[in-house]
């Protein structure tokens, strides 16, 4: 799905900046110009991710007894 893209020249964005913004979150990109020349855009915020819970991965991970070992080919760097 693309976006519908407008463009608005500053005075008019000033204008009408509340429903530059309604615009903006019903999916339209909202371009603001300056002197027919394109200086910023108006995109919505990405959704927050959810609240995950501690322990929700539980079972699914594992970690070698050794993981955090220096493996010998590297100790000469150290």
């Amino acid at each position: 799905m693309t976006r519908k893209k407008t463009t608005y020249n500053v005075h008019e964005a000033k204008t009408h900046l509340s429903r530059l913004l309604q615009q903006v979150a019903n999916g339209e990109d909202v371009v603001i110009a300056r002197d027919g020349e394109p200086v910023a855009r108006l995109v919505p915020m990405p959704k927050k991710a959810g609240v995950r819970e501690m322990g929700f991965a539980k079972g699914q991970v594992w970690m070698s007894d050794d993981f955090n070992a220096t493996p010998e080919e590297f100790k000469e760097y150290l």
